[in-house]
């Protein structure tokens, strides 16, 4: 590269032909411009005769104006591609085209002179009209120009700023039609090779070859530059350059078509872009084998997620092969489906052709993975999907599938393992998670139902936060909605009221493996009840609690004495924390990292999704002691008047309590023990304004403690008194006297009229007669 400097005398000079190591020690400015005519320009033969400032024309005050902005700007040097190459040297210029993109993403700044822009009203919209109509934006060369720099200035005809790409980028996109992340600094590796030779449609060059050769930094590709070899050959050595680089050398000896054999894809791909962009950038590499895992909880959007990588980057793998391993059966047969299309394209291929196709598939396993290891054979992508029942040390199934076994031995090819257990560990592992935005999850419910919903519409908004983001309760919903003549609020109450009803049928999703909420979760549960016997039960436990944030010492309040293996769970920390780590293994449950408390461990919460599936499927069959034990150990679990700073306590519980609530109905009866942890669950609602559910859960204690011990009993009397208190604070005076005046009656009966309790409730009438303005009957 050879620079031009700037002398004190206003005059420019070349530096020497820079080599690419050299090139750094040079801090320059570089033009971007579209050229005038030659005779206009100033050329190489021009600055060597030293007038590269007195020519007539353009093309010196181009110079001048590089002189006069790299001075403000304080450097040195700069570089014009009118004059700065000899392009009487085929091979120089040549090497120069090869290398622009390079030089322009090097420079410090990057002057834009647009020559049909005059300065106009900078303050007005004369400018911004020039500017859109300049024809700088239709040139082939400029495309590199503007992307290239990372710091880019638009300058006027009379060489007045107009801003810089950064600041321009909303107009330079409408101009452009490119997306403003591109001119951020974004690796260019995020956009498609298609995407990026998109960019350049409707621009022109003065030779139909530059088309292609403009193009080279862009695609990051190299091949050699011939003028006069036409438009249409270029692009076919740009098209082989491209395969060249994405897949090697050999790459057509190994190539396949794209087949969608096996893969369960959608139509519309919906959200994911970093996960995308993660994947990709894993992946990317020189050959040597890279392993994506991705690992969540059944119906995430794993498959979906690695069928799109694979047909939006194909064109950068010689082959993508796709292997159901969900069970040693199934990726033998996959590996049977491979070997044919590998004889149909190469039916002399070593290995595979040697292998009987009707014959041992284990013969056939090993013939394809031989294929995948030639040396050559260095681009391929195979997707392992379902690997949810792995060999691994905590998996004692006998029919756990081992992925080395299915494995090619060269280190060598792009691998993406879909999982439901996170102790696969053969490569970097992604974890994904739920559609985090509310637009996302309208417009896959939207596009699976074939109806138009919008995010602002109450009850749809209410229904995607009920389904929270995961992809196949947004999908299965929508294969219901677009069969069913049924209204968002209707899909809701039904949703409510009859989970398993319609969620049991099948509703046709090819791109699900297990295609229905009923049944996805049941293989994850089988895996678990082979493994730890106490993680299954707990998962079915989790129906009478809230799904999110349920804690060790919360469990360890309840009444266990008829259920052993509760007992066996909460015998220590550590055995809690092993049952609920193989529930977070296969995704159904995650820690909350961000719990601080020191006091308590932190919870655990699962997808409401799947704590509907726990409700409606695991619970079908209704069971009291469960329910019971729920209600004692949160009503156990609420801290007393005297506990020392309870709010954190209070508020973990209070879903808890609210989950309570929901089911109350539904127990038969109510024995004292539950009618006492329904008082403590009455103060907790009381202590958190929750009036009406508080008034709920003393109106059940009292029928409780009634039924069991008589309306004259201590604990009933107590009861009584926090209902006086309840109503008071509701502004029910009425109520409250009554409360009141019974409670006095029954603890002067059972204690006395001297007795702290009976005293207690003498100071509420008080108080009550007081706000009342009855002041005679107060202070008696």
């Amino acid at each position: 590269m050879r620079l031009l400097k700037r002398d004190t005398t206003g005059g420019v000079t070349f530096t020497k032909d820079l080599s690419e190591s050299e090139l750094p020690q040079y801090e320059y400015a570089i033009l971007s411009h579209t050229w005038g005519p030659d005779e206009e320009e100033v050329g190489y033969d021009d600055v060597l005769n030293g007038k590269g400032t007195s020519k007539l024309g353009l093309g010196a005050e181009k110079i001048r104006f590089c002189i006069q902005h790299t001075t403000r700007d304080r450097l040195e040097y700069f570089w014009v591609d009118t004059c700065c190459i000899n392009k009487e040297n085929d091979a120089e210029l040549s090497r120069s085209l090869r290398s622009m993109f390079r030089w322009y993403a090097g420079a410090q700044r990057c002057y834009v002179y647009l020559s049909d822009v005059p300065q106009g009203d900078v303050l007005g919209t004369d400018w911004e009209r020039d500017f859109q109509r300049s024809r700088w934006f239709r040139r082939g060369w400029t495309l590199q120009e503007l992307i290239a720099p990372s710091l880019l200035e638009f300058y006027s005809k009379d060489g007045k700023s107009l801003g810089t790409k950064v600041s321009l980028e909303v107009q330079i996109s409408d101009i452009t039609g490119i997306p403003v992340k591109a001119f951020r600094g974004r690796d260019l590796a995020d956009f498609t090779i298609h995407e990026r030779r998109h960019w350049q449609e409707g621009r022109e060059t003065r030779d139909p070859e530059d088309l292609v050769y403009s193009l080279l930094g862009l695609l990051n590709v190299s091949m050699p530059v011939l003028y006069g070899e036409g438009l249409v050959q270029a692009q076919q050595r740009l098209d082989n350059a491209i395969s060249i680089a994405q897949k090697g050398p050999r790459h057509r000896d190994f190539s396949l078509p794209f087949s969608g054999t096996g893969m369960r894809g959608v139509d519309k791909f919906v959200g994911r872009s970093d996960e995308l962009k993660d994947i990709h950038a894993a992946l990317v590499g020189d050959g040597s084998r890279r392993t994506v895992i991705l690992n969540g909880l059944g119906g995430i959007g794993k498959t979906q997620l690695a069928v799109t990588y694979a047909k939006h980057r194909k064109d950068s793998y010689s082959a993508v092969i796709w292997l159901n391993i969900r069970d040693e059966a199934s990726v033998r047969q996959s590996f049977a489906i491979v070997a044919e299309r590998i004889l149909r394209y190469y039916p002399s291929a070593t290995y595979v052709s040697s292998a009987d196709p009707t014959g041992n598939l284990d013969d056939i396993v090993n013939a394809v993975l031989a294929w995948l290891s030639s040396p050559d054979n260095t681009r391929w992508l195979a997707i392992y999907d379902n690997y949810d029942n792995p060999r691994v040390p905590s998996n004692n199934d006998p029919d756990a599938v081992d992925i080395q076994r299915f494995l090619p031995d060269a280190d060598q090819g792009s691998v993406i393992i879909t999982t439901r257990s996170s102790q696969v560990k053969h490569g970097q592992r992604i974890f994904v998670r739920k559609l985090e935005r509310t637009q996302d999850s309208v417009d896959l419910l939207s596009n699976v139902s074939r109806k138009a919903y919008s995010v602002d519409d109450p009850d749809v908004k209410a229904l995607v936060r009920r389904l929270d983001g995961l992809p196949l309760a947004l999908a299965t919903t929508g294969a219901y909605l677009e069969q069913a003549s049924v209204s968002i609020a209707t899909y809701l109450r039904l949703y409510e009221s009859s989970w398993a009803q319609i969620h049991q049928d099948d509703p046709g999703l090819e791109t699900y493996e297990d295609r229905t909420l009923y049944s996805t979760w049941r293989i994850s549960l089988e895996r678990i009840q082979q493994q730890n016997e106490l993680s299954a039960k707990l998962l079915g436990l989790w129906c009478y609690f809230s799904s999110q944030d349920l804690w060790y010492e919360l469990l360890c309040d309840g009444l266990r004495e008829q259920l052993l293996w509760l007992r066996n769970l909460t015998e220590s920390l550590p055995v809690f924390i092993k049952a609920m780590r193989l529930l977070c293994d296969y995704g159904l449950a995650e820690g909350d990292t961000a719990f601080t408390d020191n006091a308590e461990s932190g919870g655990y919460s699962i997808h409401e999704c799947v704590h509907s599936w726990t409700i409606h499927v695991l619970n079908k069959r209704w069971d009291d002691t469960l329910a019971e034990f729920a209600v004692s150990a949160v009503g156990q679990h609420a801290p007393s008047q005297m506990a020392k700073e309870p709010w954190t306590t209070q508020r973990r519980l209070l879903q808890h309590a609210e989950r309570c609530i929901e089911y109350l109905p539904r127990l038969e009866s109510t024995p004292p023990n539950i009618a006492e942890s329904l008082h403590d669950i009455g103060n907790l609602f009381s202590k958190q304004d929750k009036m009406r559910e508080a008034e709920e859960m003393y109106l059940r204690a009292l029928r409780g403690f009634e039924e069991a011990w008589g309306p004259k009993h201590t604990s009933t009397l107590f009861t009584v008194n926090n209902l006086g208190n309840l109503y008071k604070n509701q502004g029910k005076m009425q109520e409250a006297e009554e409360m009141y005046l019974r409670a006095l009656r029954g603890m002067e009966e059972a204690w006395g009229p001297k007795h702290t309790s009976t005293l207690d409730t003498v100071n509420n009438l008080g108080n009550l007669y007081s706000n009342q303005g009855k002041m005679q009957e107060a202070e008696e």
